[in-house]
């Protein structure tokens, strides 16, 4: 895509419509706020022509449609809240003898897309349809270019703004023009306050932690560099915040949560984008069956927040938030989904049980990632309704805690829902011993060329050194939770500005 500054016919058009505002003495970028004391939801809502009410309203928005005739007009008008018509008539916007106002600005002066001010009344028109009679017209923002409005015609739908990549790299028009994207973005917020209200009545504190950072820890992913000139030394961004917050546990904090911006090097598609939200919480005396418990009532409370009840649809299908889910060992779901015992398996023959099954795999790929493949090709789309899927083996899993009655596994979940991974929890790891063997575990699998694999931060061993209560702790992707909340196709729809390649300019310099 590439972006020109040339200017189209309407653009030049508006542009003089501009020169002319100013030379009309009218401002069209004035600097005063404007008393608006009433949006289009709240006289929707509550107007009453019994009660005499909104006689006064001061509304302001974007105009979005107008039908002008003669000496009355009607506009749409849109402010945050949705859209409401405005009634305007000549002599009454100029009630002495300039109708300059009404004649030369609003008829030829502004378009659709221009902000503008309006006093006046609520009532209802002869068709009943509720309006604002205007009293006064204030010119706010004059807009140099065309929004693109739908249009229908001949049965068919024109300039409709629905090409993905115009959406998500103009976002603002997007925003305008489409009400039902606002929609999405604020179920995305309630979410997370359902979340944060839901952590804090149960005595979690929210904290920050650092996003540059000196070891990029915390998981498996490749980070992003950059380099700080003080210091001179690379850093990275946090691919993950559990370290810093395990030693907030270290420190003595009961709960501690935080809903952070993560930065991951790897590829993009429809549920995956290199920067995204993650929220982790971490709290003492726990372990993971009690985290799953927490986790399913959390995510009952969302669902009813956002949607009004615990089923929402994704796609084609049904999913019930309700209490309780479905809890299945990794193990158990490769034998169940790919009809193969991969418990007593060495890397050798989960190699070889992978070409089999025909899943590609490479030299760097070790152990626990020979069983995730099979996993991920077999078992995961099967996973509809929510399911904890438990006890990894502990090659896949280098910060949890053994389970309890089985060495070679880990106390460790992954919720998934409509096939897809929600979440990441654990009993979090320790012993400061077997944490630096895992490490180095990890190391050796660097070593062989998996740039996913895990760093040594020998601050954190040294951190659990000091002792760590027991611990559970969870990481929630917020951008895919939405994505399940609002039935939404890809990541790309729930946030604001995705990451996208920079457009190619030509730039004019007539």
């Amino acid at each position: 895509m590439e972006y020109s500054n040339e200017l189209n016919e309407q653009e030049l058009g508006r542009r003089q419509s501009l020169r002319q505002l100013r030379d009309l003495g009218i401002n069209p970028y004035p600097a005063q706020s404007y008393p608006v004391n009433a949006t289009a939801k709240l006289i929707a809502d509550g107007f009453d022509p019994e009660k005499g009410n909104f006689q006064d309203v001061c509304i302001a928005g974007r105009i979005m449609s107008r039908r002008i005739m003669g000496a009355a007009s009607f506009i749409e008008l849109q402010d945050h809240t949705g859209r409401i018509q405005v009634y305007l008539n000549r002599d009454e916007i100029c009630p002495g003898e300039d109708k300059t106002m009404y004649n030369t600005v609003f008829k030829k002066l502004l378009d659709i897309g221009d902000i503008i001010g309006v006093k006046g009344f609520a009532f209802f028109t002869k068709t009943g349809q509720l309006s604002v009679h205007a009293k006064e017209l204030t010119v706010l923002c004059k807009s140099l270019k065309v929004l693109p409005i739908v249009k229908e015609a001949g049965g068919k739908v024109h300039d409709a703004f629905t090409d993905p990549e115009l959406r998500y790299r103009q976002r603002y028009v997007d925003l305008i023009v489409n009400p039902h994207v606002k929609d999405t973005f604020i179920k995305r917020a309630r979410i997370i306050s359902t979340m944060r209200q839901y952590f804090d009545e149960a005595g979690m504190l929210e904290v920050e932690t650092p996003i540059l950072q000196p070891i990029p820890g915390g998981a498996a992913a490749r980070p992003f560099i950059t380099h700080h000139n003080t210091l001179d030394i690379d850093m990275y961004l946090r691919i993950a915040s559990e370290l810093y917050l395990k030693r907030l546990i270290v420190g003595g904090f009961y709960g501690v949560y935080e809903f952070a911006r993560y930065f991951r090097n790897e590829g993009m598609d429809k549920t995956h984008n290199p920067e995204f939200t993650c929220m982790e919480l971490y709290v003492a005396y726990k372990d993971y069956f009690w985290m799953m418990d927490f986790t399913e009532k959390m995510l009952e409370k969302v669902a009813v927040a956002v949607n009004g009840t615990t089923r929402v649809k994704i796609g084609d299908n049904e999913i019930e938030f309700k209490p309780p889910y479905r809890r299945l060992p990794i193990l158990e779901a490769i034998k169940m989904y790919a009809g193969i015992d991969v418990s007593g398996m060495d890397e050798a023959r989960l190699r070889e049980a992978c070409g089999k099954l025909g899943i590609e795999t490479d030299p760097t790929m070790g152990r626990g990632k020979l069983i995730d493949a099979i996993f991920g090709e077999y078992a995961e789309k099967n996973l509809i309704q929510p399911t904890f899927i438990t006890d990894y083996p502990v090659e896949m899993s280098p910060l949890t805690k053994r389970c309890r009655d089985n060495d070679a596994l880990t106390e460790r979940f992954e919720l998934f829902v409509n096939g897809k991974e929600l979440a990441n929890a654990y009993s979090e790891l320790n012993d400061p011993i077997d944490q630096l063997e895992r490490f180095e575990e990890q190391a050796a699998l660097k070593s062989k060329g998996d740039d996913e694999a895990m760093y040594i931060d020998y601050d954190f061993v040294r951190s659990l050194e000091f002792g760590m209560p027991p611990t559970s702790g969870i990481g929630i992707g917020i951008d895919r939770l939405t994505m399940f909340m609002t039935d939404s196709q890809t990541i790309q729809d729930v946030l604001f500005f995705p990451t996208m390649r920079p457009e190619k300019t030509n730039i004019s310099k007539d």
